[in-house]
């Protein structure tokens, strides 16, 4: 889903930058992730599926914490944040996707925009492929 085909396509329009290569996905612990490779940076993007809305709830709350939640929320799904370095995290359903965008230069795209406004990008785009918009 945030490494297939169509979302490829769907983050190449939407950052205006294609991928040098996109990393296999990998499927660890009910994670599932793969990295955009930029000739300036990376971009990873990983999903964790959960059982239930309380442990999606507590999952999305730890990580919180461990990757340092900026004061700021973010309208997606049924709760989001910015972490410290723009990076964000989202939570869907049974889902959390967290778009990682700590290995990009501080500006990114074409036209550039910040890491922070990458993460909204790219969670716009994944939300949009898992609603079918």
């Amino acid at each position: 889903m945030v490494c297939d085909a169509g979302a490829q396509r769907e983050l190449h329009d939407s950052l205006g930058v294609a991928p040098t290569a996109v990393t296999p996905p990998t499927w660890s612990d009910h994670v599932y992730a793969c990295s955009y490779v930029y000739p300036d940076g990376t971009l990873t993007l990983t999903v964790k599926e959960l059982d239930s809305a309380a442990q999606t709830k507590a999952y999305f709350d730890r990580l919180g914490r461990q990757l340092r939640r900026a004061g700021d929320t973010v309208s997606f799904g049924q709760g989001a944040f910015h972490t410290r370095n723009g990076s964000l995290v989202v939570r869907k359903d049974w889902k959390v996707l967290l778009v990682d965008v700590s290995k990009l230069p501080a500006q990114f795209g074409q036209p550039p925009i910040t890491r922070s406004e990458i993460g909204v990008a790219v969670a716009a785009t994944i939300m949009g492929c898992w609603t079918g918009s």
